[in-house]
């Protein structure tokens, strides 16, 4: 017999009835629990956890935390050719990006999104694919930037992103760059202005760069998720438990838990409420270890609306439905209840 994480006795019998969300607790996390996964649902998790960005951190756990886990060979193997790809790619991108804007002075560009996550919440840069690079910046400086991004490889090509509500899209053909100007919406002036001026100097790739502080990094990662009706790869809510927590893990400046002052403010002013709630009761439902702070970050909402949320939002992501049956009327939905502007 075993303990579990909570003190609870694991017997064979519990540890072979393993659940897709068991198996999505376990390998998600930064210190999983030592557990046997021969039975887990590896079929239905392998494809699932690939196209949802969670395969280089599950195949790190298989390989490194839990080698005796008993997961079968091909399951490893097809996440360990993952692992490799993502920690290549990742490093490329990020070392482009750092030459690509290094010289570039007297601007302030904010570098968001996986780039950003990636470098402030991971143990490891290889652990969350970064596809594209997010940057924000005035609108001022989109036909500047563009003129001297595109002296070198890059060109502007939008094909695959006419949906992502960037401003542009600029492309060497294997990295995007998707530049958000207006990023709050072309009435919300104030608020774009406050986030420019919260914005820290992402001093490795130089003195133009800037990142989103924790709490901004939180409600634009909760803006993108209701932009997209909660279509988003399951990796976001890996993103955001270590939001919630302040990544724990990590060491120095980033490893701080994000202020729930500031952030119920900004999902006030950034008319983000209902999707924080959904958020945040989703990354609760996952892993209920964020709950204690969850509830210092959930905004009051009308019963009614929570009811009406968690039967339209919550439900099917945590019941795995909404991302793996993709259904257009529940994505519009979403949408609608969650987008603030």
């Amino acid at each position: 017999m075993r303990c579990g994480p909570g003190g609870e006795v694991v017997t064979p019998a519990r540890m072979a009835a393993l659940s897709l969300l068991d198996l999505f607790r376990t390998l998600a996390s930064f210190s999983p629990p030592r557990t046997r996964l021969a039975d887990a649902p590896w079929e239905t998790y392998i494809p699932w956890a690939i196209g949802n960005g969670l395969a280089p951190l599950a195949s790190y756990n298989l390989e490194y935390v839990l080698p005796g886990s008993g997961a079968p060979q091909w399951a490893r193997g097809q996440l360990a050719s993952i692992y490799q790809g993502s920690s290549n790619d990742n490093v490329l991108k990020l070392i482009m990006f750092k030459r690509l804007v290094g010289q570039l002075e007297g601007r302030k560009l904010i570098l968001s999104g996986a780039a950003v996550l990636a470098e402030s919440l991971y143990p490891h840069i290889a652990f969350r694919p970064v596809i594209e690079l997010e940057v924000l910046l005035r609108r001022m400086d989109v036909d500047p930037f563009t003129g001297f991004v595109t002296r070198s490889e890059f060109k502007v090509d939008d094909r695959g992103y006419e949906d992502a509500g960037a401003t542009r899209v600029l492309s060497d053909g294997s990295t995007p760059i998707l530049l958000f100007a207006e990023p709050l919406g072309p009435s919300s002036a104030e608020a774009t202005r406050g986030l420019f001026e919260r914005a820290e100097p992402a001093r490795l790739y130089g003195p133009s760069i800037y990142r989103p502080t924790p709490e901004d990094l939180l409600m634009l990662s909760v803006l993108s998720l209701a932009r997209a009706g909660f279509e988003r790869p399951a990796i976001v809510w890996v993103d955001l438990r270590e939001l919630v927590l302040g990544a724990p893990t990590l060491q120095g400046e980033d490893a701080r838990p994000v202020d729930p002052a500031r952030v119920l403010a900004l999902a006030t002013e950034w008319r983000l409420e209902r999707a924080l709630w959904a958020a945040l009761t989703i990354v609760a439902s996952f892993f209920p270890e964020t709950g204690a702070r969850v509830k210092e970050l959930l905004p009051e909402l009308r019963g009614a609306t929570r009811q009406l949320l968690g039967r339209a939002v919550v439900d099917p992501v945590v019941g795995f439905s909404g991302s793996l049956t993709g259904r257009r009327g529940a994505n519009h939905l979403r949408r609608l209840l969650t987008a603030g502007r």
